[in-house]
């Protein structure tokens, strides 16, 4: 029986940039996490330590700092798409390039044009991947996304009909609160790899937000899995620039606290909000006469 080298991949993870538009009036500011992943021609370098075909992981980071200044940073996408095709145009032996982006949302203070505010947990995402093939120009897909956004119904939502066995204590509720924290990833259907030919990345991704909002809050939900496939299809059938939405949507689970040792009542208004342990509700919705492509939640 043989060894072989299996698919693989290196990079540089979590490189972490701040650009700040100086402008006259006011500043802007961009607080990135970056992250690069390689892979192509780099079998000599795990079998021999040939790392002749290998760009070191510490110029990778320096190519996210120096675009940043020649270049300017712009949408998320639009940086992970300039620096993904610069790997694969550039280093001969890399045939597909990864760039994962998240930003970091700041707020102005006051209103005040060079003072800011870290604002909450969300972050907005976008992963480019570019494939270069021998002889062939390159191919992209990119994936927007967003996560840590929080969101909860007091009500309009029901958990009840599951089958039970001996280790069930969980109770059939008909109204209860369903809170959850979105992590979304959309692709969209085209594959240009010029990032200054690119759809307008903010106005797509305000859309999307707003819909993934709008779905959550209007369905009447029997389980968060209803709910996830709601807020997919509502993507895709108001965005046909869109492909295919991931979602995982953990369960945040709020507990009605007993109130009665104390001699009072609870009608559905004090609750204990548990972090862990939690239920995590994972799925893909995706139009069926499109092909799938391979990425990560």
């Amino acid at each position: 029986m043989g060894i072989v080298l299996g698919p693989n991949r290196y990079g540089k993870a979590e490189v972490r940039l701040v650009h700040v538009e100086r402008g006259a009036e006011r500043h802007r500011v961009t607080d990135l996490t970056v992250g690069i992943a390689l892979s192509g021609e780099l079998t000599e370098t795990h079998l021999t330590g040939d790392n002749s075909r290998v760009l070191p992981t510490d110029s990778q980071k320096n190519t996210v700092y120096a675009f940043a200044r020649e270049f300017g940073v712009g949408t998320p996408e639009t940086f992970a798409l300039r620096l993904a095709r610069h790997f694969t145009d550039t280093v001969e032996a890399v045939r597909q390039a990864r760039v994962s982006v998240e930003q970091h949302a700041w707020q102005r203070t006051g209103g005040r044009p060079h003072s800011f505010s870290r604002a909450g947990g969300e972050a907005r995402t976008a992963t480019v991947t570019c494939r270069r093939e021998p002889g062939g120009p390159p191919a992209a897909w990119t994936v927007s996304g967003l996560s840590g956004l929080t969101v909860l119904n007091t009500s309009g939502s029901e958990f009840r009909g599951f089958p039970r066995d001996r280790y069930t204590t969980l109770a059939e509720t008909g109204d209860r609160l369903l809170a959850t924290s979105v992590d979304a990833r959309w692709r969209h259907t085209a594959t240009e790899p010029d990032p200054d030919a690119a759809p307008d990345w903010d106005a797509s991704h305000t859309a999307a937000r707003e819909l993934l909002l709008a779905a959550f809050a209007d369905t009447y939900s029997r389980s968060l899995q209803q709910t996830l496939y709601a807020m997919g299809q509502t993507l895709l059938r108001e965005r046909p620039e869109l492909a295919e939405v991931r979602l995982s949507l953990p369960n945040r689970h709020h507990f009605l606290v007993d109130l009665d040792p104390f001699g009072l009542d609870n009608p559905g208004e004090v609750f204990y909000a548990a972090d862990r342990p939690y239920g995590l509700i994972e799925g893909t919705v995706l139009r069926d006469e499109l092909p799938t492509v391979d990425f990560c939640w």
